[in-house]
């Protein structure tokens, strides 16, 4: 499977969009405007921020990881491990908000994105149970 082919499953496309409004957003509310050096800070904020990044950008790594593998187990241990992550960017949101972010419609566009991404990761996951047939 190419990375074009991958582009193809709208699970794939929905995780990618959910990078970019997660470093939008990241970059919008962190104080550090380095985004590469935010786990380095030790503002509250911008280590959320950059949870909120790393948990975005492992979903469509462990989306590819569940697409090239042939085995059963390994495709949903890594459904499991996207399950938390959507989890954990729940969290972030309101941690941002409990740290003071005021732009609330930014927070809520980015749950917007997970219930959206929630949506299509429910059919996706659900074709793995079946033996990766959509």
């Amino acid at each position: 499977m190419s990375h074009n082919s991958l582009r193809s499953i709208p699970v794939y496309r929905k995780a990618l969009d959910l990078c970019i409004i997660s470093r939008e957003i990241a970059s919008y509310v962190s104080f550090n405007k380095d985004l590469l050096k935010l786990y380095k800070s030790n503002s509250l904020r911008d280590i959320i921020a950059d949870s909120l990044l790393t948990d975005a950008i492992l979903i469509p790594k462990k989306i590819a990881q569940a697409e090239y593998s042939n085995c059963p187990a390994e495709r949903m241990k890594s459904a499991t491990f996207i399950n938390i992550m959507i989890r954990n960017i729940n969290s972030y949101c309101r941690g941002l908000e409990h740290d003071g972010v005021k732009e609330k419609e930014y927070l809520n566009l980015l749950r917007q994105e997970v219930r959206s991404f929630r949506k299509s990761f429910k059919e996706w996951r659900k074709s793995l149970r079946n033996g990766g047939d959509l």
